[in-house]
């Protein structure tokens, strides 16, 4: 990505997201988020995007094996989840005593 602007993203590390796309798709199912990659625009989601990742024995790891573990999807392959409307919902911006909030277009609930 640029480095002349930085983006800025509506999803934080613990929000509860549905993905919207994929093979992991489910618009039911929230999941959390584990990790926002900022610079990439990417995040990881618990449960989506699985690989085996083939280690070898190490001082931690004394059996070595294969391991599963979740890894990066882009952050426009999901969408915040709002508990309230119980469905997937697009955020906007607003101020409240002089902070930014994240506000639900569906419920109009502020997202903590």
């Amino acid at each position: 990505m640029s480095t002349r602007f930085k983006a800025k993203y509506n999803i934080k590390k613990g929000d509860s997201v549905v993905v919207i796309t994929g093979d992991d798709k489910d618009l039911k199912k929230p999941r959390k988020v584990l990790e926002v990659i900022l610079d990439k625009g990417r995040v990881v989601v618990e449960g989506v995007n699985i690989i085996t990742k083939h280690t070898k024995p190490s001082a931690q790891n004394t059996k070595g094996g294969i391991v599963k573990q979740e890894a990066a999807i882009n952050i426009s392959n999901i969408m915040l989840w709002d508990p309230k409307a119980g469905a997937a919902t697009k955020v906007k911006r607003t101020r409240e005593e002089g902070k930014l909030v994240r506000v639900s277009k569906k419920s109009g609930e502020v997202i903590k």
